[in-house]
């Protein structure tokens, strides 16, 4: 009996193992327990065909975006005439023979991307902000363009500059989307490097989001707030602004703006979801139009609120003129603390709300005025 329970269940086991093998639930077949089989004596392996194994390596991941975005990528650069003086040619009994000598030079100092064939491209303002200076745009295979027509976006470190491409097709990039962004995803800078190395790729990861900072650049000496803005610890340096900033997919998600001088491996760029409206603006009106109120304004944060028995909100301290705000009625020493239905808080500030508005909006706001609530309509404008 005991040796007939043992046949039975070595039966079953081998209809399980053979089943097993025949659905292919485990990777195997017939055809690979025969090869097996046949093998000489003292071979250890089978051979596999590569077509059933499939493995997806990091690095094939970042090669194969580089190769497909960087011929989007350009390199911009100035062009202007400075005065060269020499003290050894300096005559102090005849000024009138000491004039100055001028030089052209002409340097790399920035980086962007292509968003459309017929040659608009991306870049930060602070790249291209020096006046009457002369710009072009390089590409990777080493063709040069020069800019004939700048657009700067007035509240975001954002330019886009127009080239004539000759006839040619450039490759725009695909852009991606910043509002899905998780913090600790692969991010891939590209862009010229320290304004001398082209193309350089550099790897790392979405380290924050919704940051706040001060952008410039070491070519222009001047700096910009700017909000909302993706940190990462892709090496960004002086050079790399107004480049990408890629996902694993190859699109891009941020433009490169500016790296902390305290610390090392803290970069940030301008989210593609800001760049993405600013284009559509520009692709409607030919310009970058931004809604508009006209005030200045200071945040009445909570705590001041309650020490001055007065409502959250923001204080106006003055009105522009011809202004929507001021064609609206809104005075100075007003409390705004709704627009549109929302509170205006210290983290939801009137610069943030009326942002994700557009111009020619008609919106509801509610002001404190004189210990009491005032209800105004207001119609957003441009600055012009």
């Amino acid at each position: 009996m005991k040796l007939q329970r043992i046949l039975i269940l070595t039966a079953l086991a081998l209809l399980l193992i053979g089943g097993t093998v025949s659905t292919g639930i485990l990777g195997l077949n017939w055809q690979y327990v025969n090869q097996l089989l046949k093998m000489p004596k003292g071979t250890t392996g089978i051979t596999i065909p590569t077509d059933k194994i499939k493995v997806v390596e990091e690095e094939n991941v970042i090669t194969g975006v580089v190769e497909r975005v960087s011929p989007s990528v350009v390199t911009v650069g100035i062009q202007q005439t400075r005065s060269v003086g020499d003290i050894f040619e300096f005559n102090p009994f005849n000024p009138s023979e000491n004039s100055p000598r001028r030089s052209t030079i002409e340097q790399d100092i920035g980086s962007g991307f292509v968003i459309t064939t017929d040659g608009l491209i991306v870049t930060n303002k602070h790249v291209v902000s020096v006046p009457n200076a002369k710009y072009r745009v390089m590409t990777k295979d080493n063709k040069t363009y020069d800019v004939v027509k700048i657009y700067r976006d007035p509240d975001n470190d954002l330019a886009i500059v127009k080239i004539n491409p000759s006839g040619e097709v450039l490759k725009p990039i695909e852009m991606g989307d910043s509002d899905k962004l998780k913090v600790g995803q692969m991010a891939i800078a590209i862009g010229t490097a320290l304004g001398e190395f082209r193309n350089t790729v550099t790897v790392g990861v979405i380290s924050g989001v919704g940051r706040g900072i001060t952008a410039g650049g070491p070519f222009d000496g001047g700096a910009e707030k700017l909000d909302n803005v993706i940190q990462t610890d892709a090496a960004i340096n002086p050079g790399n602004s107004g480049g990408p900033l890629l996902n694993s997919a190859g699109q891009v998600i941020g433009v490169n703006t500016a790296v902390s001088a305290e610390g090392q491996g803290i970069g940030f760029a301008l989210p593609i979801n800001v760049v993405k409206e600013a284009v559509n603006n520009f692709n409607t009106t030919g310009q970058f139009n931004r809604p508009f109120m006209g005030v200045e304004y200071r945040m009445v944060t909570r705590q001041i609120a309650v020490l001055n028995e007065i409502p959250e909100g923001a204080y106006i301290m003055d009105v522009v003129g011809n202004s929507p705000a001021e064609r609206a009625g809104i005075e100075p020493e007003d409390i705004i603390t709704k627009i549109a239905g929302e509170k205006v808080t210290e983290s939801n500030d009137l610069a943030r709300i009326v942002g994700k508005k557009k111009v020619g909006d008609r919106i509801a706001i509610t002001v404190w005025r004189n210990e009491k609530e005032v209800e105004l309509t207001l119609t957003l404008g441009t600055q012009e």
